[in-house]
Order: C-alpha cells, then sequence, then structure tokens
C-alpha cells in the first residue's frame, strides 16, 4: 500500500515520521524571519519551500524506507531549477542548490538556466525525480502555495564581494532554519518537536549599567598611579561619548594597560542601545585572550540573572562540534545528525570569538560555518588586536567588512594599541565595490594618550649587532624579575634550559605547547612572585604579548614586526610603578621566524625602518611611526596584488575556491588531549569516555582545559605513533581527524609541556 504522505526525514526516536509539507513550511517561515526587515526575505522564504523539492520524488520516498538500496540521490537540483526558471530567484537558487554540498561556483549554476536540468550532477548523484513539474504537483497537492517573491536580490550576474556576502546571508538564514527544524524533529517527544530554545535578548542598557558599576569598583580599589587611572578614565568617557554616533566603522586607538577591554565592551553596549543592535560579537585572535576575556564578562554578567546563555564562546575548543562534518548527499546519515546537534548559529546576545571562525566564514562555502552569517546584521563587531590581520588578506577582509557596515545595519570597530594604516588601502578597498575604508577614531587625542602612558625605555640593536642564547640568558639571570619573549618554541626552549641548567632560580616557560590550565598555573604563579618581589624569569613565546596582564620591570624582546615589540613592551611597567621599564630589542644569532603570513616581512620592515631613523630617534610611541611602518609595509608587500588570486575567484563568483583561498592560517592543525600533571584524572575520565561514547560537544567542552593545538605533523611525523583519534559517538565507523589523545605521559614535560617525539618509541618485550 502506497503511503499517501511524503516525508523529509525518517522516524525520530518517538517513531514520528516527519512530513515534507510540514518541513518545508517551517523552514520557510523561520527563513523569512531571519532576513526580516530585508527587502529580500520573502526571497529566503522562496528558497525555504523549494530547498527539498526532491523529497517529493519516489526514489527518495523509498531510500527513506531502504537506505542501504538507493544511496547516491540529489534532492535540490529542481528546487534550485525551479528558483532560476520560474522565479528568477538566482540568490535563492544558490542557496538551495548549496545547502547541502556547499556553495557552487556561478559558472555550475549557469547550468541550471538550461531549459533542462543537467544530466551530469556533482559527485555521480542522480535525481530523486527528473522531472520538477511532478515534484511541483505533489507540493500544490501538500497543501503549498509559493507565494509572490517580488524583486529578487539579483536581476543580472553577480558581481563582487559584497554581492557574495548577500548570497550567503541568504544561504545562512536558509540553512540555519533548515537546521533548527530537522533537529527539533530528530529531539521530539510524544508532545511534538522540541525547538531549540532561543537565546536571550540583549539588554544594553541594564548590562552598560553594571558595567559602569564594575568599572568604578576597580578604579577605587586600583593600585595603578594617578596619572594611569586618569587615562583609564578618560578613555572610557571617549568610548560612551563617541558610542552615540551613527552606524559605522570605528578604529580604537589606545595603549595597553588603558584600559581598553572595558572601555571597547562599554562603547559597544552603548551603541546598542542608542540604535536598537542585537548582539555583540568580539572577535580575538588568540584563544588565550578569549578564556581571559570570557572569564571577565561571566562574571560581570553571571551574578545578575542574565542567564547562562547570555555568553557564547564559539572557538575550537568551545565543544560547539567538529565544523569540517559536512552533509552527506541525502543528508540522512549519523554525521550529519552529529553535526546539527554540535553546529552553533550565534543565538546569543554577547559572541566571543576568534579572528579565524568570523572572517573565514564571510568568506565561507560551507553550510555549516556560514549557518551564522545572518546573525552579524544588526550588531556591534569588535576586532581587538586587529594588527594580527595578514596583509596579503587585508583588502577583501575590509571590503567584506565594509559591507557590513554598510548593508547589514552592523557598527565594526578595529581596537589595537598599534592601528595599521588601513585608510592607505582605501583605493584598493573601493575596487571591490564597497564603500572603502574610511573609519572614524573614537579617541580623537589618542597620540596625547599614549605619550600620557610612557612606561619604557627602549634599547636597540646596533647595527650588525646578533646575540647568542648563552648571552641573553646571562643577562636575564642577572635581574630578578625579567622577562624574554623569542619567536619560536624551540627557541623558549633553549633559553629556559640554559637558565634551568644553571640553577638560576625562578624560571618559568610560557607557550602553546603547554595546555591552557597549566598556562594559567605557570601565569598564576609568575604573578604572585611579582607582587612579592621573589625572584621570576619567564621566557615565553608570542603568546603572552597580547591581553595577557603581567607586570615585568624589565623585557628582552627577539626581533620582530614593530607590532609585536610594541606588544612586548606592554608586559613592561604595565602598572606604571616604576618611572620607566626597560625593554631590550636584540637580534638572536640565527633569524629563524614563526610559520605565519607576512611575519618576517614586516621584520625585515621594522629593521630597514630602524636602520633609516636610528636608534636615537626610533619611537615606538610615536603615532606617525607606526603609520610609516605600515604604510611602507603595504607598498612593499601589495596587499591588492598578493590577494589576485583570491580577487579573480571572486569575480568569477567562484564560492568554492573563494573559501580555499581565504586563509587566515595556511598550515592544518590537530587537537591533542594531554596527560597534564595536575589534571590526570580528568585526562584518564576523557579518555575513557572517548573509549566508550566518542567525540560530543561536553566531551570537547570538558577538553579545553588541557587541549594543545598543534600544526597538523607530516605524514611520517613520531608523533602519530603516540596519539589516536577520538571517534563519533553514533557510530564506530565515523571517524574524524582533528582530535587526538596523547598516549605518553612521559611527553608532558612539567615546565615545557608537550615535547614531541623526534624519533620513533619502540615497544621491546
Amino acid at each position: 500500500m502506497t503511503n499517501p504522505f511524503y516525508f523529509a526525514h525518517s522516524a525520530n526516536r518517538c517513531g514520528e515520521w516527519h512530513r515534507t509539507a510540514e518541513h518545508l513550511g517551517a523552514v520557510a517561515s523561520m527563513a523569512k524571519a531571519f532576513l526580516e526587515p530585508s527587502e529580500y526575505a520573502t526571497e529566503a522564504e522562496l528558497a525555504g519551500f523549494l530547498h527539498d523539492l526532491g523529497k517529493y520524488g519516489d526514489l527518495f520516498q523509498q531510500r527513506l524506507r531502504n537506505p542501504k538500496q538507493i544511496t547516491g540521490l540529489d534532492h535540490w537540483s529542481c528546487g534550485a531549477w525551479v528558483a532560476l526558471r520560474k522565479h528568477q530567484a538566482l540568490a535563492a537558487a544558490f542557496a538551495i542548490q548549496g545547502h547541502h554540498l556547499g556553495l557552487r561556483s556561478w559558472q555550475e549554476l549557469e547550468q541550471h538556466a538550461a531549459k533542462a536540468i543537467p544530466k551530469q550532477l556533482p559527485l555521480n548523484l542522480r535525481l530523486s525525480e527528473p522531472a520538477p513539474d511532478i515534484l511541483l504537483t505533489r507540493l500544490k497537492a501538500d497543501g503549498i502555495d509559493i507565494p509572490k517573491t517580488g524583486c529578487p536580490m539579483f536581476n543580472q550576474v553577480p558581481e563582487g564581494i559584497g554581492d557574495m556576502l548577500e548570497i550567503r546571508r541568504l544561504f545562512s538564514a536558509l540553512t540555519d532554519a533548515d537546521f533548527i527544524d530537522t533537529e527539533a524533529h530528530f529531539q521530539g517527544d510524544k508532545r511534538g518537536k522540541i525547538y531549540r530554545q532561543r537565546g536571550p535578548e540583549l539588554d544594553a542598557e541594564r548590562a552598560l549599567q553594571l558595567l559602569l558599576e564594575h568599572i568604578c569598583v576597580l578604579t577605587r580599589n586600583s593600585d595603578a598611579p594617578a596619572h594611569v587611572n586618569s587615562v583609564r578614565q578618560d578613555l572610557l568617557a571617549a568610548c560612551q561619548k563617541s558610542a552615540d554616533l551613527p552606524l559605522d566603522l570605528f578604529t580604537l586607538t589606545a595603549p595597553t594597560g588603558s584600559g581598553k577591554t572595558l572601555a571597547m565592551l562599554a562603547f559597544a553596549l552603548k551603541h546598542a542601545a542608542r540604535h536598537r543592535l542585537k548582539r555583540i560579537i568580539l572577535v580575538i585572535p588568540y584563544l588565550s585572550i578569549i578564556e581571559q576575556t570570557a572569564d571577565i564578562y561571566r562574571s560581570l554578567f553571571s551574578a545578575h540573572d542574565f542567564g547562562e546563555h547570555y555568553i557564547l564562546e564559539h572557538h575550537s575548543l568551545a565543544g560547539l562540534g567538529p565544523e569540517s562534518v559536512e552533509d552527506d548527499a541525502e543528508g540522512a546519515n549519523e554525521a550529519e545528525r552529529q553535526r546539527c546537534l554540535l553546529a552553533q548559529n550565534w543565538d546569543a546576545p554577547i559572541v566571543l570569538t576568534t579572528s579565524v571562525q568570523l572572517l573565514e566564514s564571510l568568506f565561507s562555502n560551507r553550510p555549516s560555518t556560514c549557518r551564522k552569517l545572518h546573525r552579524m546584521a544588526g550588531s556591534v563587531i569588535l576586532f581587538d588586536e586587529v594588527q594580527t590581520l595578514p596583509v596579503k588578506l587585508a583588502v577583501p577582509t575590509l571590503a567584506a567588512l565594509s559591507h557590513l557596515s554598510e548593508e547589514w545595519g552592523s557598527s565594526v570597530v578595529f581596537s589595537t594599541a598599534t592601528q595599521p594604516a588601513f585608510e592607505h588601502l582605501n583605493e584598493a578597498v573601493k575596487k571591490q565595490g564597497v564603500p572603502g575604508w574610511n573609519p572614524r577614531e573614537i579617541v580623537q587625542q589618542s597620540q596625547t594618550m599614549t605619550d600620557r602612558l610612557r612606561r619604557v625605555r627602549y634599547h636597540w640593536p646596533s647595527q650588525g649587532e646578533v646575540r647568542d642564547w648563552a648571552s641573553v640568558a646571562g643577562e636575564i639571570a642577572a635581574v630578578t624579575q625579567g622577562l624574554c619573549i623569542v619567536n619560536l618554541k624551540k627557541d623558549a626552549r633553549a633559553v629556559w634550559e640554559i637558565l634551568a641548567e644553571n640553577g638560576t632560580e625562578g624560571v618559568y616557560h610560557l607557550s602553546t605547547n603547554l595546555c591552557p590550565l597549566h598556562r594559567k598555573a605557570v601565569l598564576k604563579e609568575v604573578r604572585r612572585r611579582l607582587a612579592s618581589g621573589e625572584p621570576c624569569r619567564l621566557i615565553a613565546t608570542q603568546c603572552i604579548e597580547a591581553g595577557v596582564d603581567v607586570d615585568f620591570p624589565a623585557v628582552w624582546r627577539a626581533i620582530g614586526p614593530l607590532d609585536a615589540i610594541i606588544q612586548a613592551a606592554g608586559r613592561c611597567n604595565r602598572e606604571g610603578k616604576q618611572h620607566a621599564g626597560d625593554v631590550r630589542v636584540f637580534i638572536p644569532e640565527h633569524e629563524p621566524f614563526p610559520p605565519m603570513p607576512g611575519y618576517k616581512q614586516a621584520t625585515k620592515v621594522m629593521l630597514e625602518l630602524l636602520r633609516r631613523v636610528g636608534v636615537d630617534k626610533f619611537d615606538p610611541y610615536d603615532g606617525e611611526l607606526i603609520g610609516h611602518y605600515y604604510r611602507t609595509l603595504y607598498d612593499l608587500c601589495d596587499p591588492d596584488f598578493q590577494s589576485g588570486e583570491l580577487l579573480q575567484s571572486i569575480r568569477e563568483i567562484d564560492f568554492p575556491e573563494v573559501a580555499r583561498r581565504y586563509r587566515l592560517i595556511d598550515q592544518d592543525s590537530i587537537n591533542i588531549i594531554v596527560p597534564y600533571s595536575e589534571q590526570l584524572l580528568c585526562y584518564e575520565e576523557l579518555s575513557e569516555w572517548a573509549d566508550s561514547k566518542g567525540l560530543s560537544a561536553g566531551w570537547i567542552r570538558k577538553t579545553r582545559g588541557i587541549t594543545v593545538s598543534i600544526y597538523r605533523p607530516r605524514g611520517d611525523a613520531p608523533v602519530w605513533n603516540a596519539i589516536k583519534p577520538v571517534r563519533y559517538f553514533r557510530s564506530g565507523s565515523l571517524t574524524q581527524d582533528e582530535w587526538f589523545i596523547y598516549l605518553r605521559s612521559e611527553d608532558y614535560h612539567e615546565h615545557l609541556g608537550l615535547v614531541l617525539p623526534e624519533q620513533l618509541h619502540l615497544l621491546i618485550a
């Protein structure tokens, strides 16, 4: 007997099947609501009605009942064809075609403009029903009348970054609605669907009042000198004043130690209240700063009944799911459900995320990554430590953010102590079809503020002077308290070992080879020793430079980019308790550089500028000097040229190629759960959990304190023999290659953290 109903999904845990008409209606309604009041909301509704049109095909219905016998079906291409041919809705067609496999290229979608759907489909799939009219007849018979869409988003071929972002925004609304309704079905009980509880709304006025009260308490209890507290108050006042300005692009240039983190939040809250914005998104380049900032924000709001979901962290260690797992062609196997349960859509009033997470999402083509994009509209987006943006990606990034400010009703703030001269790229940005890059400065007297916080003396190397690690270690040992920052983890280990072998008292090491809880313990002890005046020598990589609150009387910094040197100086005499701290910049005997985009080039620009200006006149407090450094760097590196292949892919509206070429971090990484001695019980519990249940959001959240991320080793690296992968919990056959457990406790050093094996370990009976 033929079932009179057409279903979108198989039975949930209560045995209930998901009707296609019900699913399409729910997705259409949500997608439309996500884009309102945008004029393109009705096109999102159309995409919702048509995105699973192929599920009215007989083959798909058979596949739901016999998934092993019928495989490799395409249930979306017919919907994309109908959107394009019958409704001239190009953006909806892009979204429908990509909601399982990811957004495709214009060239590929153009094939759907033909009179018939092409027989050659991606991944050698076959249509669940090759005749769209049959599917539309069944759709109408199922009680769905597709409304008129009005004016579609495009009446010609899309062009440039802005048009691609508008397509992604509609795509985001569709995929988010699809995921939510699908998850609601599979998590349903006998009463029906269970929709994920909506996040709380941003109560900006109340949150701002609490923040200002908190800052008053901090000022009252501060032991910083009066002039430091005065600068902090002036910065807060400037942020509060500028918050009344219209929605726009902004810069916030403020010296290290001026209270930028809280002042920036004050700007965002008042600005959001003034313009009735929905959320605040704080974008930070480093996980260590996110952890620190999240703790500050939670301590501020958690005690005042804002709810546990008021602040959302979204990054690789937040336990929000392995986003690399995409839908399969049919979208109904365990991998898809796993991702649906773990994916996150930023439905929270305050979101803390990384530069990689947000910026790569703006150029992505993947459903799970783009799902959150529609939430960026009507937001204040704060970028902290923006000097870390790779030069080669500056032009497309600035163009994308300019579009968000102009078209999505959002304000964007670039905050740092060393503001890059991005306005120098204004004309290059304009070429991408956006207004350009001409931000307003929130602090009008930023140079005066910087001069008031001159807290260190810089000591520069003379021409041709190089240093070996032994001489640097000797100078550090000669002071009671000192910080040395080097460019590579192997260099930090070398200096630490020299000091340790010489019996120097109070020697500590800090790098990302230490798991977060280990780093936290080291910093706690370092701060205690600094406060008590005990001997304390800390050898660290750049992980300490941005946002880590330590205050040393003397700092050594291996030569690097100017902004890195200034950030290092922010760890010296931070509270202004001395007349002046000492920052000694040196050139190592061998000049290795981290595999960060443009790091070596920026260091060479720094050295050349130092040579031309002279060590006696080189003043990193001078905003003009910083601007000259960045302009020279941009002229030399030519960001427009460097991103040429990416920009060409954008001109071709090739979503997969754009996603492939836009990468903040060139090298892939893996996450390793390590046997940190102070958390061995947690390590053992997580290992047992992984063996019995596998990968889940809860497991990832619990691992964040003992996780070390490393660049993915080459295939023959010995470390592969010391780690084991964690499997997905729903099926032992599903594998992933991002999360691993380290098996050899002897490789986790009590001071150096994870020391990877250099040769294969053999077990001998």
